[in-house]
């Protein structure tokens, strides 16, 4: 009976509500990687501009749903972050700014590497820093791209996948669990 309970409440919540805890999240030495949510397509167009998101690939209506339901699940799990670092490509500020789960900073180290912008091995090295540097008990969560998650993690991610990672002295990350909510 209590079973059929539990399975009644968990059908009345949005999907992936009740199945994630994010407990990997909440230990002291923990960080967050997520891909920016749901956005159709490849890369960029040819002349796109940081500053215009009408040049770049966005969030689509599924994106958007997805990273508020992210967001919704983790604060519903007592989670939130001391901050949200992003990268500063649209799809990824936007998802970082629909999740609602701590402040929004712009990190350029963050931004995507793929098909050979930007610096890749640079933009690794600086953000393993930033890592090394944050206090135990500091939680962040970064918004990027699959090709700088597979950089730092050795991971690669679906839209909208957070990867709870522990990280070392040298900002160096050990995956420990992984949460996805589908669009």
């Amino acid at each position: 009976m209590k079973h059929l309970l539990l399975a009644f409440i968990a059908s009345l919540l949005p999907f992936g509500l009740a199945a994630q805890d994010y407990g990997a999240l909440k230990e002291a030495d923990a960080v967050g990687l997520m891909r920016h949510a749901l956005a159709p397509g490849t890369g960029d167009p040819s002349g796109f501009d940081l500053r215009d998101c009408a040049t770049q690939r966005t969030l689509d209506d599924r994106g958007r749903d997805q990273a508020r339901r992210t967001g919704e699940a983790m604060r519903a799990a007592g989670l939130t972050f001391d901050a949200v670092w992003t990268s500063q490509w649209c799809r990824a500020r936007n998802t970082a700014t629909l999740l609602d789960v701590g402040p929004v900073i712009e990190v350029p180290a963050l931004n995507s590497h793929f098909a050979g912008q930007g610096d890749r091995a640079g933009q690794t090295r600086e953000m393993r820093k930033r890592l090394a540097a944050l206090p135990v008990g500091k939680r962040v969560l970064l918004v990027s791209h699959q090709v700088n998650i597979r950089a730092l993690a050795g991971s690669s991610t679906a839209s909208g996948e957070v990867i709870a990672a522990r990280r070392d002295a040298d900002g160096q990350l050990e995956i420990i669990d992984r949460y996805l909510i589908a669009p």
